[in-house]
């Protein structure tokens, strides 16, 4: 079976907005993330277990606000107290932790189908966010991830590069048109390149 990514329809290359005399390569970048596994991570309130000591591809679970940890494979962004959202390109990740963490200790959920990701990078990309989301973007650095929201709509982003800026967007499936709609709005005024 193969899946229908979630803004399928309506991300088509190109450029769009204020482009116009101005150096491609210089205008935000705006691409949809799929084929990707997103799972999310939570410790039972009466696990016992340190996870701390718990290693998956090579990373380990930090508790700490606002704290992602990463390689070049796998992100892990904290989500709340023991709570992490894991995203990665080994789609056979899920079997190891899956093994990894006991399910008398933690519930592990495949978010893969049920998630939009919209990826923004260029130097403008902290502007954007502050057009749809009251967070102070200027405080965010690389390797930290929030969650909060964007024109009403819940997201997770996700700061992966500070020079230059680029970011992800996680959202619900049913919103990510919504929220490409809104996030493409914010970038017109920019121009920019949907890659």
């Amino acid at each position: 079976m193969t899946s229908v990514s979630a803004l399928n329809h309506i991300h088509k290359k190109g450029l769009f907005g204020n482009h116009e005399n101005k150096n491609v390569e210089n205008l935000l970048k705006v691409s949809e993330i799929k084929n990707i596994l997103i799972v999310q991570i939570v410790q039972y309130k009466s696990s016992s277990v340190s996870f701390e000591s718990i290693n998956i591809d090579g990373l380990k679970l930090k508790n700490e606000p606002l704290s992602v940890v990463s390689n070049n494979d796998t992100r892990i962004l904290w989500n709340g107290p023991k709570n992490w959202l894991l995203v990665s390109i080994k789609k056979d990740l899920l079997k190891n932790i899956s093994e990894v963490l006991k399910e008398t200790d933690f519930a592990v959920t495949d978010l893969s189908h049920s998630r939009a990701i919209i990826e923004i990078e260029g130097h403008e990309v902290r502007e954007v966010l502050k057009k749809g989301c009251p967070f102070n973007f200027n405080e965010l650095k690389k390797n930290q991830g929030i969650n909060s929201i964007f024109n009403g709509i819940t997201v997770t982003v996700d700061m992966i590069e500070d020079s230059p800026n680029k970011i992800r967007l996680f959202a619900l499936r049913s919103f990510g048109e919504s929220l490409y709609h809104s996030v493409t709005d914010a970038c017109l005024e920019f121009g920019y390149k949907n890659i």
